[in-house]
């Protein structure tokens, strides 16, 4: 399927971090697609807020704490602050 941007790429880089400390690839900084940095931010939230069947939901503040330890330094700052503002500023919510 032909798609307007590289959908493999994304999903690929979307565990990659911009000190490097990353995988598969050990990827940093700008070498990170931004759309990768944007979906690895999500992931994140997704990740710890909700219910895994290994452990129960850590919650979203817990999911925004650990963007805002990492804003800048393993997550991208914009992407970081623009979740972060679309929670606390804008009042969105993950669907339940």
């Amino acid at each position: 399927m032909d798609f307007p941007w590289p959908v493999a790429q994304v999903a690929l880089q979307h565990h990659e971090r911009l000190d490097g400390t990353g995988y598969p690839q050990g990827l940093k900084g700008d070498a990170i697609l931004f759309e990768a940095r944007i979906l690895a931010v999500a992931d994140v939230v997704e990740a710890m807020s909700a219910h895994r069947p290994y452990r129960p939901g850590l919650g979203i503040e817990t999911a925004l704490a650990e963007i805002e330890r990492g804003c800048g330094k393993i997550y991208d700052a914009e992407v970081a602050a623009a979740c972060l503002s679309l929670f606390r500023n804008k009042g969105y919510q993950l669907p339940a």
